[in-house]
């Protein structure tokens, strides 16, 4: 067993698609996918943007204001610690906070279970 420490992690600022406030560091890769973490400072904003592959946004602290469909403007939804979203592969998508946001963000070939759905066979 490894225990990772998240909070030593080096991010990285990202400012592409007029995101302020945004940084982001990687601790988990595959051929299908990668992990990172998020850091949003208060009134942060990861702009709008195209999915480039099935992408899921897992908050752990702080709360996320996310927007997607398929021009990436529809309707606000707020997401804390404990919830999750996912967007499909091309959809545009934004999301900004008020206070801060810290999540984990996992972008690739990966299936998605709905809550109480067992994706491995082996979880039972």
């Amino acid at each position: 067993m490894r225990v990772l420490d998240l909070t030593t992690l080096r991010g990285r600022r990202v400012d592409s698609h007029g995101s302020k406030g945004f940084s982001v560091a990687a601790f988990g890769l595959t051929a299908e996918a990668h992990l990172v973490t998020v850091t949003l400072a208060p009134g942060g904003v990861i702009g709008r943007h195209p999915a480039a592959a099935r992408q899921l946004l897992v908050v752990l602290d702080g709360e996320a204001v996310v927007f997607g469909g398929s021009d990436g403007t529809g309707e606000a939804v707020t997401v804390g610690p404990g919830q999750a979203v996912v967007w499909e592969p091309h959809e545009p998508h934004e999301t900004r906070t008020v206070d801060g946001l810290v999540a984990l963000v996992l972008e690739g070939e990966v299936e998605v279970g709905t809550p109480g759905h067992h994706v491995d066979p082996g979880d039972v």
